[in-house]
């Protein structure tokens, strides 16, 4: 592999290896050792997996301190919560873990967070499936593509920085927030998720990924050194988040816009501030994505799931539809399809003599409309 290479699969995961032989065999096929001799990466993919289960669950139960964790959105229902409890001025003890969340509801989360596809669409995102090493019989089969070996790659790497780190938990939780990202996997719409809005920008605007370097350094070099691009920069000079800074990122989108820089006291804070920043320029400048650029062709048989698409991106609720069936002087069906999205005055509907055709021309409709097209 490439010096080039290893150095960006580094940035991109936000780990610097002490020993790149370590990563190289995270990137090494069964397939291709055969052939070529050395190592493989079937070893670390197991450590990965056992580093990935631990490190999720302790990122769903350590989302608040007092151990006191996991908290739905206030439901009267539910006794137990936060929201309750500080209204009812009656608290747990101090030394038990209450939760909103059933165990079988974790689990859920879980599984959702560690699934094939999860991590295979993070390999994707990170921008370094390109590196995997692998035998002629998988090159000629397209093997690299598949969820599996994705997936296998994503715990392989997982298991060559726990072995290079010698198990330190914090880089290991941070090698995990980086990698998998799990607030964009469970993103509910609390708060902007700019990591991945920007990265959804930078593939339709760019055709390409955006590209981080991390850095662990001093609050007062990385606040005062001089930057040339587009720093984030604090509130105040006595501001005492500051001296909690400890990790900076850059973040570049293409030659033609500044380099972008955050701080945080993680780095997955540090990449979210450093993304913030790159959106809040972007809009400034008239270059974020519009409603429109996200449908590159609107057309009626995709309307359905395009509309859905646009409501799961943030722009409105998700469409719902009625049904009405009437029948023309001849007996023959004739069915009636009403497209409706809550947050929009008018609604649409369109008449065919199949519900399925009444239901895309009603969608195309209010496609149309919220296209302005």
């Amino acid at each position: 592999m490439e010096q080039s290479d290893l150095q960006f699969i580094q940035d991109q995961i936000g780990y610097t290896f002490n020993n790149l032989d370590l990563l190289q065999q995270a990137f090494t096929r069964r397939s291709y050792s055969e052939e070529n001799g050395g190592e493989n990466n079937e070893v670390l993919e197991f450590i990965g997996d056992k580093v990935l289960d631990l490190f999720v669950v302790k990122l769903l139960i350590s989302q608040n301190s007092n151990a006191v964790g996991l908290y739905k959105k206030h439901d009267p229902k539910l006794k137990n919560t936060w929201a309750y409890m500080t209204e009812q001025k009656t608290f747990p003890d101090e030394n038990v873990l209450v939760s909103d969340y059933s165990e079988a509801e974790l689990t859920e989360i879980k599984k959702l967070l560690v699934q094939k596809k999860t991590l295979a669409n993070r390999i994707d995102e990170l921008g370094i499936g390109y590196c995997l090493l692998m035998g002629s019989g998988d090159i000629r089969q397209n093997i690299g593509q598949e969820n599996s070996v994705k997936e296998d790659l994503f715990e392989a790497i997982l298991g060559a920085i726990a072995i290079d780190c010698n198990w330190n938990i914090e880089k290991l939780q941070n090698a995990v927030e980086i990698m998998l990202s799990p607030k964009s996997v469970l993103a509910d719409g609390d708060a902007e998720d700019y990591p991945t809005m920007v990265q959804e920008w930078s593939y339709n605007k760019m055709g390409d990924i955006p590209l981080y370097h991390f850095d662990e350094r001093d609050y007062q070099i990385t606040w005062y050194t001089q930057f040339d691009g587009i720093s984030q920069q604090p509130k105040s000079l006595d501001d005492r988040e500051i001296h909690k800074t400890k990790w900076h990122c850059l973040l570049k989108l293409s030659d033609d816009l500044p380099i972008f820089r955050g701080f945080g006291q993680t780095q997955a804070e540090a990449r979210n501030n450093v993304c913030k920043l790159a959106y809040d320029y972007l809009c400034k400048q008239g270059l974020w994505l519009s409603i429109r650029d996200e449908i590159e062709y609107p057309n009626k048989d995709d309307a359905i799931n395009q509309l859905e698409i646009l409501a799961r991106r943030g722009y409105f609720s998700i469409p719902t539809y009625e049904f009405e069936q009437t029948y023309d002087k001849d007996g023959n069906p004739i069915w009636k399809s009403v497209c409706h999205i809550a947050e929009e005055s008018k609604s649409f509907s369109a008449k065919s003599s199949s519900k399925k055709d009444a239901k895309k021309s009603a969608a195309f409709k209010m496609l149309q409309f919220v296209l302005k097209d």
